[in-house]
């Protein structure tokens, strides 16, 4: 055997396509899955299967034809009673099936942290028409948050002010909802101070952390991130306590290693002290971490890469100040290119990085590529991301 593992890469987007980099830096040979033909993972990787991972037949007939050593959920809508039967018959699910069952229903990973484990979190409740969620709006109050149980980069959710506004956000979290479920969950609106993502790593020798990555959101999805965030050795160790008693839970019969994005509130209590505060979690690499591709040795997809594989990791994990800054799309387009990459490189050639995802098509607000930057602060990295992300244009073609 010329490779180290075969590996199901299951979604090929711009985190599988990191991912598949340092998969096969490694010696792994792995088959990107997606439900489109092209996508960014499968352009790097050494073999594709194009189908829906909702089918679960579909699933299973991959599984059985490229027999992989690992499968790697890279997206949250799979059937995951396909992967729970899969792991059941001897195959390895990252981290496993029951971590890809809970975390891709917000419902229930809420229902382990708030309810099993006992972690802190907003209140919230459900509800399956609109009926019910005026009740449990009613319940928690406004201003709160509302968003379906299950959907990707922030697809779907919306600040809820008022009762008037309750019926417009039902529509639009039904309308970009994931699978087949028209149930939302809606959450106490926490002012917060900041947010950040907690890189959690769980693998053969124990549990490591990365140092905390700030960001800021739009729309529920990411804008820019940075690294290290500041954060008080206080909130850090709750942060890191919670984080790991969550990442443990969802061993299930799986082994449990890999990369883990946990997400945490952080807000100021008048005493000085900060309350930390459990907001979600996604069992795979997380889009705001792709700022360690400049701020860390071992980057998140290394990280996991090695995790998974079973290999070393070191000890501790440090980051240099870095930032990272999306590029979006405005609009829907197969014609397109990218132009401005030279000016945004040429604001600092030694300390800016410019990655295009290769992604074959455009529509509003979808991230085509990312500027990542270093400094001497975090703020002054944040700065020098945003301006490169700038110069990056999306030329339509008619």
């Amino acid at each position: 055997m010329s490779h180290i593992a075969t590996i199901l890469l299951l979604g090929s987007g711009e985190l599988g396509r990191e991912f598949v980099i340092a998969a096969k830096r490694l010696g792994a040979r792995v088959i990107a899955c997606d439900s489109y033909d092209d996508a960014p993972a499968m352009q790097l990787a050494d073999g594709r299967e194009v189908f829906s991972m909702l089918d679960g037949e579909a699933l299973r007939a991959a599984a059985k034809k490229h027999l992989p050593d690992l499968i790697v959920p890279e997206i949250e809508a799979i059937r995951t009673e396909v992967l729970t039967d899969l792991e059941a018959e001897g195959f390895t699910i990252v981290p496993s099936a029951r971590a890809a069952q809970l975390t891709m229903n917000r419902d229930a990973i809420r229902d382990l942290a708030a309810g099993e484990l006992g972690l802190v979190t907003s209140a919230y409740g459900y509800a399956t028409s609109l009926t019910e969620a005026e009740a449990v709006a009613d319940k928690i109050g406004y201003p709160l948050v509302m968003k379906p149980v299950m959907s990707s980069s922030g697809k779907g959710q919306s600040k809820v002010d008022d009762a008037p506004a309750l019926e417009a956000a039902w529509d639009y979290a039904v309308a970009n909802m994931r699978g087949d479920r028209a149930r939302v969950i809606c959450e106490q609106f926490i002012a917060f101070d900041y947010e950040i993502t907690l890189l959690t790593v769980r693998h053969k020798h124990g549990i490591s952390f990365c140092p905390p990555i700030g960001h800021r959101q739009e729309r529920g999805d990411y804008r820019e991130s940075w690294q290290p965030a500041a954060m008080s050795p206080v909130a850090l160790s709750k942060a890191q306590d919670m984080a790991a008693k969550v990442v443990s839970a969802l061993q299930g019969s799986g082994r449990g290693w890999g990369l883990y994005g946990v997400e945490f509130f952080v807000a100021k209590r008048k005493d000085g002290g900060e309350e930390v505060i459990f907001s979600e979690l996604s069992p795979r690499p997380h889009d705001t971490g792709m700022v360690t591709l400049v701020s860390q040795d071992l980057n998140e997809f290394d990280l996991h890469a090695r995790a998974i594989l079973g290999l070393p990791l070191p000890q501790s994990i440090t980051a240099r100040p870095a930032a990272s800054a999306v590029i979006l799309a405005d609009r829907d387009s197969d014609a397109f290119a990218f132009e401005g990459l030279a000016d945004a490189l040429a604001i600092d050639p030694a300390a800016v990085d410019v990655r295009i995802f290769g992604k074959t098509t455009t529509r509003p607000y979808r991230r085509m590529g990312v500027a990542l930057a270093r400094a001497d602060t975090a703020v002054a990295a944040i700065a020098l991301a945003k301006a490169a992300a700038a110069k990056v244009r999306i030329a339509y073609k008619a």
